[in-house]
């Protein structure tokens, strides 16, 4: 146990992804000469902007909401998110017929928040520089006696996030997991490193996991640096509203802390240039949060060493006035 948490295992990832199979995509891995011609090796691209609500956190959103016993999906739920993660627990609580309240802060974009509502969910906003998302989650759930979802300290949503990992280690040609070198993914909370960091450790053991940030949220930068939480400084931009951790989650933080070899931070023009890349060359539409693997592997924060890669492409939900406006200034 990891204080009140269990801490999930490898075979907490495979019972996930039965729990799952019929409720989301199983993405596809994607491949461009291009890109492979730029990095020096093969790289094959995990398109979870293709998932259901454009985004890996349908996965741990709705093996949580699975595994809720029935008198606690009939008091609801309860999560905070920034976009994705709310999205997700609103959508699989729609599937399951539970009532979600979803915490976000006012900054959220407008595309994140109007989905999350589209599926039924109650939206809670608040001011991030001045409020506290947990503290406003705290009193709805003792207002509603609901459960907590979190995004990422949670054993069911790591394990299902893991699933991630877990298919596309599957997915690969034999001869392409004999070469594989690196495994890498986006980093906020933790919560998909973490879970992908269970199955790597148990399926290749001797692939490098390499954590992406954006910069100024690099808190998993710095806390492998210096083996401790660390937390990110307030007033910071990203373009990347997905990963705007303040810092690790306690559990993701536990897990990664064992299996992460590194963690790489891309400011904010890499990222642009990334979307760009994969609009034009991928002719894949991807979020800031979920480009900053991408933008680390183009702007040479990763590198391969001629042996094939995994990339995580985590999420797709851009807001149009945004990408108007980096397709602008290209």
């Amino acid at each position: 146990m990891f204080g009140q948490m269990a801490v999930p295992t490898f075979a907490d990832v495979e019972r996930a992804a039965t729990a799952i199979a019929s409720h989301v995509v199983r993405t596809p891995l994607l491949r461009s000469a291009r890109l492979d011609a730029i990095a020096g090796a093969p790289v094959w691209l995990k398109a979870e902007n293709l998932q259901v609500t454009g985004s890996f956190k349908a996965r741990g959103a709705f093996n949580a909401l699975l595994a809720l016993a029935p008198d606690a999906r009939q008091r609801g739920v309860v999560a905070y998110s920034t976009g994705n993660h709310g999205q997700a627990v609103a959508w699989a609580a729609r599937q399951l017929g539970v009532a979600a309240t979803i915490v976000m802060p006012v900054d959220a974009p407008q595309n994140k928040v109007q989905r999350a509502a589209s599926q039924g969910a109650r939206i809670v906003q608040y001011d991030r520089e001045r409020e506290s998302r947990e503290s406003i989650g705290m009193r709805l759930l003792e207002e509603t006696g609901g459960t907590l979802l979190p995004p990422g300290d949670h054993p069911h949503v790591l394990a299902a996030q893991g699933t991630v990992a877990l298919e596309a280690l599957r997915d690969l040609p034999l001869s392409a997991l004999d070469k594989l070198g690196t495994f890498a993914a986006p980093c906020g909370g933790g919560g998909l490193m973490a879970g992908c960091g269970l199955v790597v450790d148990a399926l290749c053991p001797n692939v490098r996991l390499i954590a992406a940030e954006p910069t100024g949220f690099d808190d998993t930068v710095r806390s492998l640096r210096s083996g401790q939480r660390e937390t990110n400084p307030p007033g910071r931009t990203t373009l990347c509203d997905a990963l705007q951790a303040v810092t690790p989650a306690e559990l993701p933080y536990a897990i990664n802390g064992r299996f992460l070899n590194e963690a790489v931070a891309v400011n904010d023009n890499e990222v642009a240039a990334a979307i760009r890349f994969a609009l034009q060359e991928l002719h894949l539409l991807v979020e800031p949060g979920g480009a900053v693997a991408l933008a680390a592997l183009l702007a040479g924060h990763i590198t391969l060493g001629g042996r094939d890669a995994v990339l995580v492409l985590s999420g797709g939900n851009i807001d149009m006035p945004l990408l108007h406006k980096l397709i602008s200034s290209d």
